[in-house]
């Protein structure tokens, strides 16, 4: 199996493709849909389980795009494919029935999706298997969709990146039917920290993981989610821009109430190293206290 990766990373090399071979049964290509035809038809493997794909959303009408033809030729030579990140690309004509069904985790980042892509009403059998959907900067994203994602019913981490067309309402009445989830992550949308808190202490009692932008968050914001009873790690992102942000102290309260907590990660909000970061790492010492900036991102897709 090591073999063949290593045949076909060289000869995507030789082919002038920019690629990367990650952990084992992962490939990360920077191709054309007619060479990933021809991989699929010759050598794709039926052990691949991960994939990276960028399309050319930003290329012009004349660029290649991926097409429901490619997508489900995909999901019958690579029949262990578990998950599907797909990056720039025009889904707009490619419906979610051509997916892979054996897709546990689907990504899409800075994708275009039409508006019948995750409506309520569709077949309720499509991606069955489907844990895990993040949704970064995909901007047709909107209320709609967030509802229609209760049909998939293995549903379990939820990531909204972005997605400024998500209004309070929506969010509100989305998490009302995804009790279910496990992890959700809010990040850089439009929605104030404490509508999305509120919302989630209201429908998401089950909740073990948020990760959350810090706007528009306060003390009694945070205060929602005392006694919260399966929460396990809680991050808070910068940047740290509104004077109503909680305090140490705040937090710290707020914490102690949270009997399974065991992560609090602070990150971009300036505390590494300060009087806040002891204070948090002395008085929850049940817990790994994380405070450190953020990391700087890669501009490229593949990374």
């Amino acid at each position: 199996m090591q073999f063949l990766f290593n045949f076909i990373y060289l000869f995507l090399v030789a082919l002038g493709l920019r690629c990367r071979c990650g952990e084992r049964g992962v490939l990360f290509v920077a191709m054309r849909p007619k060479v990933m035809w021809h991989l699929l038809r010759r050598y794709m493997a039926s052990r691949l389980h991960s994939l990276r794909m960028g399309g050319y959303l930003f290329s012009g009408s004349q660029a290649p795009q991926l097409s429901p033809a490619l997508m489900r030729a995909l999901g019958q030579k690579c029949p262990n494919l578990k998950r599907l990140c797909l990056h720039v690309a025009n889904l707009s004509m490619v419906p979610i029935t051509s997916l892979p069904c054996t897709l546990r985790t689907l990504e899409l980042h800075s994708c275009e999706i039409s508006m019948a892509w995750l409506l309520k009403e569709q077949d309720p059998t499509v991606l069955p298997l489907l844990e895990c959907i993040v949704l970064d900067r995909v901007p047709a994203f909107r209320d709609e969709h967030l509802q229609g994602l209760t049909r998939f019913r293995a549903l379990r981490s939820l990531v909204l990146g972005g997605t400024y067309r998500v209004t309070e309402t929506g969010l509100d009445m989305g998490l009302q039917e995804l009790s279910y989830l496990q992890r959700l992550e809010v990040l850089g949308c439009t929605l104030s920290a404490d509508s999305t808190l509120l919302a989630i202490s209201r429908h998401l009692r089950d909740v073990r993981k948020i990760r959350l932008t810090v706007r528009g968050l306060s003390a009694p914001g945070l205060s929602v989610l005392e006694g919260m009873p399966a929460l396990e790690s809680l991050c808070l992102l910068g940047p740290l821009i509104t004077p109503e942000m909680p305090s140490p102290h705040e937090i710290l309260s707020s914490c102690l109430t949270m009997p399974k907590l065991r992560v609090l990660e602070l990150q971009g909000l300036g505390w590494e190293g300060q009087e806040a970061e002891r204070i948090l790492s002395k008085g929850l010492p049940h817990c790994m206290v994380i405070v450190r900036a953020c990391p700087k991102e890669s501009m490229d897709w593949w990374m």
